[in-house]
């Protein structure tokens, strides 16, 4: 399974209230895109969340996130949520918003 295609339906619905979302396939799964700059995306069943440099520690302390490694090398700023943390729409609402929020903060590309 190269992604999650529920999840990927539930990050649609939730993106659908922002404006400058697109999706773009990358990673053998799912980015969802806002303002041309990568804020979320599905990776097999794991959801992939940009919370940025600063809220990187705290977010990690948050059940089951970890770091994101798909090189096998962390990637400060991003993190992987686990599908038994995305199991109801507010948890993965919250997720979104920490990426949202981040990618709020970075300048226009």
């Amino acid at each position: 399974m190269p992604y999650d295609p529920e999840l990927a339906l539930r990050l649609s619905n939730i993106f659908q209230a922002h404006e400058g979302v697109s999706e773009k396939k990358m990673f053998g799964g799912l980015a969802f895109m806002l303002s041309g700059h990568m804020c979320c995306g599905v990776i097999d069943d794991k959801l992939m969340a940009r919370v940025g440099p600063d809220t990187y520690e705290a977010a990690l302390e948050l059940p089951h996130a970890r770091p994101m490694d798909f090189t096998g090398k962390p990637l400060k700023g991003f993190v992987y949520v686990d599908a038994e943390g995305l199991n109801s729409d507010e948890k993965l609402r919250e997720w979104v918003n920490r990426a949202v929020a981040f990618v709020a903060s970075l300048p226009p590309k």
